[in-house]
């Protein structure tokens, strides 16, 4: 099979050189973490089949988790990451779409998805409350909302206070990430019909604590 990228025409801009750069660390940065996520991805994403709807897919890092069968659509903000999901979908002999766009605002009709798939996405979306209304806006009845986080320590933790003093750099140097979002308590208020999380931990600095599941419109 061809990979086809099914763009708009802004996702042929020239990406700006942070965007260039940030795309180049998270393509080496995603080799290093693989062992962290492998298990968890191949739970969550390999039992997927219909349409399926990945923002924020970055490099292309969850491609080879899907079944061959998905009919797969990206949305990325940032058209620097293009190439390296093109290349990746390449090697995997999968036909995928891109369309640069933020996850905020969807541009797809109410129930068109099968699942929508998130990781390590909701912590640098500006507006992760109007991001989860339009995840289940898409989602078709029934369908899937898979997520794998990482997110806040425990309130009033040392890890908790090292987040809150960090997050104003890291946020500079991590394209918009907040080291300190509970986001597991807006995905379980956000309307799904049932949510199922995981608290976990990995032993890396300040984005140790995370969470994996999945919501059911």
């Amino acid at each position: 099979m061809t990979t086809r990228s099914d763009t708009t025409p802004t996702a042929r801009r020239r990406a700006s050189w942070y965007q260039r750069l940030f795309a180049s660390m998270m393509a080496t940065q995603q080799r290093t973490w693989f062992h962290y996520y492998d298990s968890r991805k191949r739970a969550l994403l390999s039992d997927l089949h219909g349409d399926v709807l990945e923002i924020g897919p970055g490099t292309g890092s969850n491609l080879a988790y899907y079944a061959r069968d998905v009919r797969w659509l990206g949305l990325e903000p940032n058209p620097a990451m293009f190439p390296y999901a093109q290349q990746e979908a390449q090697r995997l002999g999968m036909v995928i779409q891109l369309r640069e766009g933020r996850a905020e605002q969807v541009d797809a009709a109410d129930n068109s998805f099968s699942a929508v798939v998130s990781t390590l996405v909701l912590c640098s979306v500006p507006d992760p409350q109007r991001t989860l209304s339009e995840i289940l806006r898409v989602l078709k009845p029934g369908g899937r909302f898979v997520f794998i986080e990482h997110v806040a320590a425990p309130r009033e933790s040392g890890l908790r206070r090292r987040q809150r003093i960090m997050r104003p750099v890291w946020k500079i140097v991590s394209d918009g990430c907040h080291p300190d979002r509970e986001t597991w308590v807006m995905i379980e208020k956000a309307g799904f019909s049932s949510v199922q999380i995981d608290h976990f931990r990995l032993k890396v600095p300040i984005a140790g604590p995370h969470i994996s599941g999945y919501a059911v419109k």
